[in-house]
């Protein structure tokens, strides 16, 4: 869905309603986790979100794309399940660790992304080769700019690189919640500007450092509420470690 979206709406657009994820992890979270919200993550996901909807604006592929309105319609459309799509599978995956599984491991982690992999590679492999596009897969090889090998290398480095992020974000809701995982992917997004000006001498303007600023700003904001949950939690640990003493006594 998220294809079709970015296939018919501008780059910028779809961004900035991909940006929503975030909004819609917590939404789904607050329903099917009993996600609370404080002040502290409500300012979390607020200045990630703006964090992540800063970036399109550096984006030059602002493409005035000759589309009708009935293709963007569905390009919004699409865009916009595709995102609610990723907060609900986020929110899914942590009632099945939580409720379902009630007591996981690492191998039940494990289990889930290749589960939700293989199910995946074999929806695209149906629509690949259901369109004939697998046809002109060699010349598309053959075509590109830097070869062959880098042709392949590329594609095994983004499968590899996929499939240990989908581990990651699996392994944090594992360990915390499918809000913070989504907030981790989002922390994720002003870096890549920093990347592209170190690799492909990109300009770094005062609109990505602000988008950066933002996002550690709602990272910290997170970590902090999760350090008072922690505190309060040790806190009455130890009062109720206190009171069996005094019963004892």
């Amino acid at each position: 869905m998220s294809s079709v979206g970015l296939l018919y709406l501008p780059v910028s657009i779809f961004s900035l309603i991909f940006a929503s994820q975030l909004a819609f992890t917590a939404f789904f979270s607050y329903f099917l986790n009993s996600q609370k919200f404080t002040p502290f993550i409500i300012n979390s996901l607020f200045l990630l979100t703006v964090s992540s909807a800063l970036l399109v604006f550096n984006d030059e592929s602002q493409n005035r794309r000759n589309v009708s309105r009935e293709e963007y319609m569905i390009g919004f459309i699409c865009t916009i399940t595709a995102s609610a799509g990723l907060g609900l599978i986020l929110s899914l995956v942590q009632v099945i660790l939580r409720k379902v599984l009630k007591k996981p491991t690492f191998s039940a982690v494990i289990d889930m992304v290749i589960v939700q992999s293989l199910v995946s590679s074999c929806v695209v492999l149906i629509g690949l080769f259901a369109s004939g596009e697998w046809k002109s897969l060699t010349s598309e090889m053959e075509s590109y700019r830097l070869g062959k090998v880098s042709y392949v290398v590329n594609l095994a480095s983004a499968a590899i690189s996929m499939q240990l992020c989908n581990i990651g974000g699996v392994g944090l809701i594992f360990e915390s919640s499918s809000v913070f995982s989504n907030i981790i992917s989002a922390v994720g997004l002003p870096i890549v500007p920093v990347v592209a000006v170190i690799v492909f001498n990109d300009e770094m303007d005062a609109s990505k450092i602000f988008s950066i600023i933002l996002a550690i700003w709602g990272f910290l904001s997170f970590v902090y509420q999760h350090y008072l949950d922690e505190k309060k939690l040790k806190s009455c640990h130890k009062n109720l470690v206190k009171e069996e003493e005094d019963s004892q006594a």
